[in-house]
């Protein structure tokens, strides 16, 4: 009797465990550039049952951070789907030099496949590049491909690698003169009658056709600079930064279908597929739990044009705040409090203006990379008698001709450090990392560490470097751009919220690899196959 009781104790909490209610639905939502004071500095301007209702009722992870570099959007988004960083999954970045071909590549690109939805190039995608299983994909095996994965977004790489390898779809917006949804025959070979009746309605002609104007009265947006100053970025054809922007003025000259991208309206597009696919798809109907990533792309463009202290970009979160509310509200009608599991969190932040931050007396500049590698080549002719050795510069990285330095028996270590020494010299540079040291050395300095968690082997360059934190690179005359290792580029919000989820808040440093490990615990389910991240223990029920 004795030991049956002490089995008892040991095998009924798994078995109980086993037993954790599964979502119908999972809804992923990512917000491109959003900085986590985005959440408290817009504050008392939400409403309630957006933001506020995340935060309120759910699981506030405060301190959630990126943990590499560079923070963009294609490791980002890669980064919280398979729940590690690039030096394992593979997206390095955006775009990034293909030192094998000896060309650029894109990270979605895929030129054995076509365009679905259109006769443009835009569909030739696939997911082939990420080199680990996504949540998502590990949801498709669980269910046997009985549950769900539909990936959706402005931007192609925003639905791809969400989605995953296993998804039933992944859609993105094609601007210019279609202004419609598309996809990639890696997906299908015809979009489905949902899709095209979306397509058919043109909704973005509702907005384009109209004026983007303050959502409140301008003087009440307190919380930004002023709305004329030096610091933003403007529209074609437009002579000031300033409210009221006339949208079908401006669609002529600022490619058509297009410009919705650069205004909160995309965001409203967005949300209307969003709901669309889960009625189209019946997503959410049956015992196996599907999974909707809808990525909002249209900050990204926004804070790129204005920057983070612009009303712009503050009436583009109060108009998203009410997009949210939207998508809750209609969730919570149609499936409960306790049957749909949301996560919101954000791809990366973003920079102030470093100009703004100059004339306030604040550490910032601009980085002339141009000027920097004109003057590296230079100096490496003098030091090695060629002007062959650099590859490309890219991505924070020089890349360097390994068969040249080969057969001239330079010796791969010795250029490296050559590079290091004079991108040291460099103002604005702060440091200088070589691969030799990566692969060698474990690095624990924060900034040294988020430099090799965002190296990958096989597609990383040869010697890194960080620039001095408020800097930028040059050509950004207004506007600001993201992808440091500082602050205010790798802390996002991390936001919980329904199945399985306690209510609360938490201070704890967390990375962005602990989301997928936290759904696969809420799933109960594998965590993604290169997983390095840690469930989020005080989240769980």
């Amino acid at each position: 009797m004795r030991k049956f009781i002490l089995l008892s104790l040991i095998i009924l909490p798994f078995l109980s465990q086993g037993q954790k209610k599964r979502p119908k639905l999972v809804v992923g939502i990512v917000v491109d550039q959003m900085r986590y004071d985005y959440l408290t500095r817009f504050w008392d301007k939400y409403g309630d049952d957006g933001f506020k209702k995340l935060v309120n009722k759910g699981f506030n992870c405060k301190n959630a951070n990126y943990n590499y570099m560079p923070t963009y959007t294609g490791p980002g988004h890669a980064s919280i789907y398979t729940g590690t960083t690039p030096e394992n999954h593979g997206i390095i970045s955006n775009n990034w030099y293909n030192k094998f071909t000896n060309n650029s590549m894109y990270c979605t690109e895929d030129a054995a496949e076509n365009t679905v939805g259109t006769e443009t190039v835009a569909g030739k995608m696939s997911p082939r590049n990420l080199v680990s299983t996504t949540i998502t994909d590990e949801l498709k095996l669980a269910t046997n491909n009985r549950g769900k994965v539909i990936g959706i977004s402005i931007k192609d790489r925003g639905a791809i690698l969400p989605a995953g390898h296993r998804a039933d779809a992944a859609y993105w917006y094609d601007g210019g003169n279609e202004g419609k949804w598309i996809s990639s025959t890696f997906y299908m070979e015809e979009l489905p009658k949902w899709v095209q009746k979306v397509n058919e309605t043109h909704n973005s002609n509702k907005y384009l056709n109209e004026t983007w104007e303050t959502m409140l009265p301008i003087k009440s947006y307190v919380e930004s600079i002023a709305d004329n100053n030096p610091y933003e970025g403007t529209f074609n054809e437009e002579e000031a930064p300033v409210f009221p922007h006339d949208l079908k003025a401006l669609r002529d000259s600022n490619h058509n279908y297009s410009l919705i991208k650069a205004t909160p309206f995309g965001n409203t597009i967005l949300k209307e597929l969003a709901l669309a696919a889960i009625e189209g798809e019946n997503l959410g109907d049956d015992e196996f739990t599907d999974f909707l990533a809808v990525s909002f792309s249209s900050p990204d463009y926004i804070g790129h044009k204005y920057g983070p202290m612009s009303i712009e970009i503050e009436d583009t979160y109060l108009r998203l705040d009410k997009d949210l509310a939207e998508i809750l509200t209609y969730l919570e009608n149609k499936f409960g409090n306790d049957e749909v599991l949301i996560f919101l969190t954000a791809d990366h932040g973003a920079v102030n203006v470093p100009q703004y931050l100059i004339d306030n007396n604040l550490p910032a500049g601009y980085f002339d990379q141009a000027k920097m590698t004109a003057d590296l080549k230079s100096h490496l002719k003098k030091s090695f008698n060629t002007d062959t050795l650099v590859a490309s510069v890219s991505n924070y990285q020089v890349f360097l001709h390994h068969d040249y330095i080969a057969q001239n028996k330079l010796g791969l270590e010795v250029v490296e450090r050559e590079v290091s020494q004079f991108l040291l010299k460099q103002k604005g540079i702060s440091k200088a990392i070589t691969a030799t040291s990566l692969k060698s050395t474990e690095f624990s300095d924060r900034i040294l560490a988020n430099a090799q968690r965002g190296f990958n082997h096989s597609r990383s360059g040869d010697v890194l470097y960080v620039l001095e934190s408020g800097w930028i690179p040059a050509g950004y005359s207004t506007g600001t751009t993201h992808g440091s290792p500082y602050s205010y580029d790798t802390h996002v919000p991390l936001l919980w919220y329904g199945t399985g989820v306690k209510q609360g808040e938490s201070d704890d440093f967390v990375v962005i690899p602990d989301i997928a490990a936290t759904i696969a615990a809420l799933l109960q389910i594998q965590m993604p196959s290169a997983s390095t991240g840690s469930p989020i223990v005080k989240v769980l029920k």
